[in-house]
């Protein structure tokens, strides 16, 4: 989706990455772990922060389709929350260390994924419905009555 659709999906005339980020002030790669190597702490675990979770935004006639990419986070471990005219994307993932085994070094141990989309007012966000399946979460949110396509009947006009 080129990037005009992508901001007319979402209601918004402003860049993408700023329609995506509303209200946390964070841009792609910031909160993401991408900044560099963080020092190890006394425990052994990096410091990564909040990961933005990749999400592509395909619209059709009835609405639009989000499609995140959350790879280890359980259905429990995944919140969404939808307020006035913005969608987050909450989720957390704990891997858990055999009690035999003790962790060195830890990365991927607990991790926490993080995204706010601002939506169109065209949009139904009650009617939103959410799946989760082998790490990627579809959450499809159609258009409100009065904003789908509709066909106008044309009738003979009276003699």
């Amino acid at each position: 989706m080129d990037t005009d659709k992508q901001s007319q999906a979402m209601g918004q005339g402003a860049e993408p990455a700023q329609a995506q980020q509303v209200g946390d002030g964070r841009m792609e790669g910031q909160g993401t772990g991408q900044q560099g190597a963080a020092a190890a702490g006394a425990a052994g675990t990096r410091n990564v922060g909040v990961l933005t979770p990749p999400v592509d935004v395909i619209e059709d006639a009835g609405g639009i389709t989000l499609l995140a990419d959350i790879p280890g986070v359980s259905r429990e471990n995944l919140h969404l929350r939808l307020e006035a005219h913005s969608l987050t994307i909450e989720g957390a993932l704990s891997l858990d260390i055999p009690q035999d085994m003790q962790s060195r070094y830890a990365e991927v141990r607990h991790q926490h994924y993080e995204r706010t989309f601002a939506l169109s007012r065209d949009l139904d966000g009650a009617q939103a419905t959410a799946e989760l399946a082998q790490g990627v979460l579809k959450i499809r949110i159609p258009k409100t009555q009065q904003a789908a396509p509709r066909k106008i009947p044309v009738s003979a006009a009276p003699r």
